[in-house]
């Protein structure tokens, strides 16, 4: 505590650990919101069996959460010029969405939504106050990020829609699913001596379109696309008609660029003198945090060089 009151210029970090009664006290919570005020980051303990026996919200958070929360509060305290996206909005989007077929059955794809959660990751740690809509994924949710858990399409697009005014840079990395059954059924759809099943879908709403027809000129929108052939042609096509900014686009065929790896291989278009001709750049494989962060910088520059003129 002596050495705490010496300390009163720089970034303080607090990670609270205790009985869930001490916890739960009101001179305990009047204090943690004292030093919050003050500008702490406090790291709230977890939830589970307790080393005096109770049960409940007390046991110290684990330390590599810790180091997170300790990394992400030094990046937040570096200069100005190392921080672009410092005062900004930005809203994530990750992960596949899941359209029921019934209650036991539903229809996906293969994202694991690390693109995503790096991106989420690496604008928090650019300066930026990040929003992530995320789709079911095994991931733990980035620390100091607002992570919106959603399942189906109409999910997504209800979070993001809903969030999307207050946002000035959108990135969205989601596979998201474009169709889904017309009618999920109430119960397991049996298959009792049936060889085949005839199911009819229908089209989920186009995120990525709805944001590019609502975006207002001091937004930045970024979509991210998969293809299996005609990486380029396809791109051009989705830039041009989702109205976006920049599109970050893969082929699943290339090594090291489909679902579920560590890595990323993408073509960045931008908006060129035509519609039929972007400007492309071909950017080699990469760690999708070194990705994230590149794509993230270049959206930045963008911004300014827009401000600039």
């Amino acid at each position: 505590t002596s050495t705490i009151l010496a300390y009163d210029k720089g970034p303080k970090i607090l990670c609270p650990a205790m009985n869930v009664h001490m916890y739960e006290n009101a001179v305990t919570q009047r204090n943690l919101n004292t030093c919050r005020e003050l500008g702490w980051t406090i790291v709230e303990p977890e939830s589970g069996m307790l080393a005096c026996g109770d049960a409940g919200k007390g046991r110290m958070e684990e330390p590599a959460r810790i180091e997170t929360a300790v990394e992400a509060l030094l990046l937040a305290n570096r200069p100005d010029g190392e921080l672009p996206l410092k005062g900004l909005a930005v809203l994530v989007t990750a992960g596949p969405t899941q359209e029921p077929l019934d209650p036991v059955r539903f229809l996906t794809n293969h994202s694991t939504g690390k693109m995503g959660y790096a991106l989420a990751e690496q604008a928090r740690d650019l300066g930026a106050q990040v929003t992530l809509v995320s789709g079911p994924v095994a991931l733990d949710a980035p620390y100091g990020v607002d992570v919106v858990d959603v399942t189906t399409a109409r999910d997504m697009f209800d979070a993001v829609t809903n969030r999307f005014s207050d946002t000035d840079i959108t990135v969205m990395a989601a596979a998201v699913g474009d169709f889904r059954p017309v009618e999920q059924a109430r119960d397991k759809i049996k298959k009792n001596g049936r060889s085949s099943i005839e199911l009819e879908l229908t089209s989920n709403p186009d995120i990525l379109a709805w944001a590019g027809e609502h975006k207002r000129p001091d937004q930045t929108l970024c979509g991210f696309a998969m293809e299996t052939r005609d990486l380029e042609t396809n791109a051009a096509k989705k830039l041009a008609s989702k109205h976006c900014d920049m599109l970050a686009a893969n082929n699943l065929r290339t090594p090291g660029a489909g679902f579920a790896t560590d890595t990323n291989v993408v073509t960045v278009l931008t908006p060129g003198e035509t519609a039929d001709k972007p400007n492309i750049e071909r950017w080699s494989k990469m760690g999708k945090d070194a990705l994230a962060k590149r794509i993230l910088v270049k959206l930045a520059a963008m911004r300014a060089d827009g401000e600039r003129h």
